[in-house]
């Protein structure tokens, strides 16, 4: 069994074919998608998938969507994690450091959600963009319980290990597929069986092989057998340590 742990299944993207998505993704045995979310716009989206036995629905404020975001958005984001307890983790937020000019505000919201999440003892989904060690800084001075991931991670060894001390562990997609991603390939590697889950990040995040193409979760079966040849290791090993990781970080029921 496959678990997709990071997928925007809720964009619409995938308005016009969802369900044939998701009948992909189960012929190539995926039987579980973590739905971040990104905007408060569109969590009734996320949520409305997490009725699915299938789904399992994050809340969150994603740094790329800073414009969207509004001053009262962080207590709406409380008032729906206590809601709506079929929510499993805070996120996606994070640090985009490709946008220097929101970067306070980036770091303010960012804060106010990991509160959030120490608090209610969630785990938290990280987008982490050019700033895996300032983001490591900051988990190490706040100290999460339930941990989290570190979303489409494309760092060194040492940044992996990093993540894992404090707790985390990092999500692998489609950067690994690519031949020129040497550092990272190094860093896939050098992970422990449970220091990782693998993810799609559909539709973003596109595979080596198909390039511009709407990615989507069926694709997490080539991220595993990526992660196979690199660890050398058999699809099928990773598989299951990928998904009993996700299943203890995001308490998912046993597939």
């Amino acid at each position: 069994m496959l678990i997709d742990a990071h997928c925007h299944l809720d964009f619409p993207d995938f308005d016009a074919d969802r369900e044939a998505v998701f009948e992909r993704a189960r012929a190539v045995g995926v039987a579980h998608f973590v739905v971040p979310g990104t905007t408060r716009r569109h969590w009734d989206r996320v949520l409305a998938l997490g009725r699915r036995e299938e789904v399992s629905p994050c809340l969150g404020l994603h740094p790329y969507f800073m414009d969207a975001h509004r001053e009262d958005d962080v207590e709406a984001l409380a008032r729906a994690l206590d809601a709506h307890p079929e929510a499993v983790a805070v996120g996606e937020c994070g640090i985009d450091g490709r946008f220097a000019e929101t970067l306070a505000a980036q770091w303010s919201l960012f804060d106010a959600q990991l509160r959030l999440a120490r608090t209610r003892r969630l785990p938290v989904v990280i987008h982490c963009v050019r700033a895996n060690d300032q983001v490591a800084k900051r988990l190490r001075q706040l100290a999460l319980p339930a941990g989290g991931l570190i979303h489409a991670f494309a760092g060194s060894p040492e940044q992996a290990r990093a993540f894992l001390e404090l707790g985390f562990v990092v999500g692998l997609g489609g950067a690994l597929t690519h031949a020129r991603a040497r550092r990272l390939h190094r860093a896939v590697a050098a992970l422990p069986d449970d220091g990782y889950v693998l993810e799609t990040d559909s539709p973003d995040m596109p595979l080596a092989g198909h390039p511009g193409e709407r990615n989507e979760p069926a694709r997490v079966a080539e991220v595993c057998r990526a992660v196979a040849g690199l660890r050398g290791q058999t699809p099928e090993r990773v598989a299951e340590s990928s998904s009993a990781t996700a299943r203890r970080l995001f308490g998912l029921p046993a597939g």
